[in-house]
């Protein structure tokens, strides 16, 4: 992927990110998979606090990237709302219950990966 691809990548990444902040997703984390593997360039990993606001979260972001210019281009469990992931190609966006996003632990399991800094969405705080 040329540098302008993975800029672009990235800054949709944060992009994903900070809407899951906006959207009050906890503990959202980016991890650089760059270095790691060559699926995906970013991982984006949130948690909601039901299963309802996991899915809200998961088609607000679909939402909001299609108005960037970036539609999904796969989706799994949103009907279920448990653990909604959106392949985004460049970046997949993994939105958890609590309870499975602690059974499952991709953080642990990515750790080589690096984190990426996501800016609180603005406003935050104050």
């Amino acid at each position: 992927m040329s540098p302008a691809a993975t800029s672009t990548a990235l800054d949709l990444a944060k992009k994903a990110a900070l809407i899951c902040q906006e959207y009050k997703a906890n503990d959202v984390v980016l991890l650089d998979l760059r270095k790691v593997t060559d699926m995906t360039d970013f991982f984006i990993v949130a948690s909601g606090t039901s299963d309802t606001h996991v899915r809200a979260v998961g088609e607000h972001l679909m939402e909001e990237l299609k108005k960037e210019g970036s539609p999904v281009h796969h989706v799994e469990g949103l009907p279920q709302g448990r653990w909604v992931l959106l392949d985004f190609v460049d970046f997949v966006v993994h939105v958890f219950h609590p309870t499975l996003r602690n059974f499952y632990q991709l953080e642990r399991l990515w750790s080589d990966a690096d984190e990426v800094p996501v800016p609180g969405p603005q406003g935050a705080g104050a």
